[in-house]
């Protein structure tokens, strides 16, 4: 875990000035942070365990429907974008960040980043 936290921490705090993001975090898919960059006031025990549920649930319902495993999830408020996808069987990345970020490429490098947490 400290290895995944060393390693994957800078790219995690570059997705603040890529795109505003104010909390980020690699998450396993049962909700622990394994990686974090997230402000001191916001419980991150309970935003990786609603993190990974947000996933979870959207897996549930792909499945009743007999269609493929969801690769990730885009929720939207007016002020904000939390972005989650997925990273291997065991860990998914999230990132919160202003609702006028770039979506697409904020997903796009998200997945570039799971892609590096597969190889670890």
């Amino acid at each position: 875990m400290e290895g995944i936290d060393t390693e994957l921490k800078p790219a995690l705090r570059a997705l603040r000035d890529e795109f505003g993001a104010f909390a980020s975090a690699i998450v396993s898919r049962d909700g622990l942070i394994m990686a974090g960059d997230i402000p001191d006031d916001i419980s991150g025990e309970t935003f990786g365990i609603m993190c990974a549920t947000l996933l979870g649930a959207a897996s549930t319902a792909h499945s009743e429907l007999k269609i493929s495993t969801p690769l990730g999830v885009v929720v939207e408020s007016e002020d904000a974008l939390l972005i989650l996808v997925g990273a291997g069987r065991k860990a998914l990345i999230v990132a919160a960040m202003p609702s006028a970020a770039d979506c697409d490429a904020a997903r796009k490098r998200l997945e570039e980043l799971a892609e590096t947490i597969k190889l670890i």
